[in-house]
């Protein structure tokens, strides 16, 4: 456990910080933006990344956008992008079942790029958009599609009591794939409304479903499975970039990665500390190697640095 802040270090060891990786993988919401508000300098920085011959990825566990939305998204806010550059949650769900060789129909619990994504590989579904409860409605007379092999549930404004109603009805057969797009609990927004995020939803699902869902996003597994089958991926030569620990910073040190933490986002000093103090591992794993107050931060740094990296 460290969790060393990067502006008490010596220009040697910055030096020393900014060598030790030829990889970032950075999340995007509460790092580089707030919805379609860049956070200050975020572009800059990974751009001067990308000039100094690191390799970057934007590992998002947001489900709302296909890859190709978040390069017109990134394009929009400044940032350099390609659809190689992106892994994201709406394309790994339909990369996973296209892996199991899945033929059948997916009941969808989420937003439009979902069911692009798997109409890209070839997969059918059904249910994304409004599914509203109506008043005298006897929800035991709902007929199952046969078809629906999969059940899918990322971020959804138009969640209903309908919408677990079929998803546990179809989820009851055990040979129905449940899949969650990530558990991210709510979204950093820049002010005091909480907005529930897709680990909410994917809760609600279990409960009701008695299932546990296989997650794509961080801080689990699949997500690595793809970004090796993407790149040439060395976890000790890589900086994991988030602002929420029990996905972002969890992901880089399950993978044995550098971790640096921004408080732009989800968590703050406060956590940090206390997660430091505690006898628990995995509490201890959430602490990061380094955090800065902002990634824009960095920007005076490589600027500086620039002619010895």
């Amino acid at each position: 456990m460290s969790a060393i802040n990067l502006k008490t270090l010596s220009h040697a060891n910055i030096l020393k910080f900014f060598n030790s990786f030829d990889t970032v993988l950075t999340d995007c919401d509460g790092v580089l933006w707030m919805h379609m508000t860049p956070i200050p300098n975020s572009s800059n920085v990974l751009n001067l990344f990308r000039k100094l011959g690191k390799r970057v990825f934007y590992v998002t566990n947001n489900s709302t956008k296909t890859r190709d939305g978040l390069v017109d998204k990134c394009k929009a806010l400044g940032f350099e992008a390609t659809k190689d550059d992106i892994l994201c949650t709406a394309n790994l769900a339909a990369c996973y079942l296209q892996d199991l060789g899945f033929r059948k129909k997916v009941y969808v619990i989420g937003p439009e790029a979902i069911a692009t994504e798997l109409e890209q590989v070839g997969i059918s579904c059904c249910g994304v958009g409004p599914d509203v409860a109506k008043q005298n409605t006897s929800y035991s007379s709902f007929k199952k599609d046969p078809e629906v092999g999969a059940v899918i549930v990322g971020f959804d404004e138009h969640f209903s009591y309908p919408k677990m109603v079929k998803a546990a009805t179809y989820l009851r057969d055990k040979n129905v794939h449940f899949i969650g797009t990530n558990t991210d609990e709510r979204f950093p927004v820049s002010n005091h409304v909480v907005i529930p995020g897709t680990g909410s939803l994917v809760t609600a699902i279990e409960s009701c479903s008695e299932r546990k869902a296989v997650i794509m996003g961080k801080p689990e597994e699949y997500m690595v499975k793809m970004l090796t089958t993407r790149s040439t991926f060395d976890p000790q030569r890589t900086l994991m970039i988030g602002d929420r620990c029990n996905t972002d910073i969890l992901f880089g040190t399950r993978c044995g990665c550098i971790t640096l933490l921004v408080l732009t986002g989800v968590n703050n000093l406060s956590d940090i500390e206390k997660w430091k103090k505690s006898k628990r591992k995995e509490e201890q794993d959430l602490v990061p190697d380094y955090y800065i107050h902002a990634l824009g931060d960095l920007l005076s740094y490589l600027k500086e640095l620039e002619t010895e990296l």
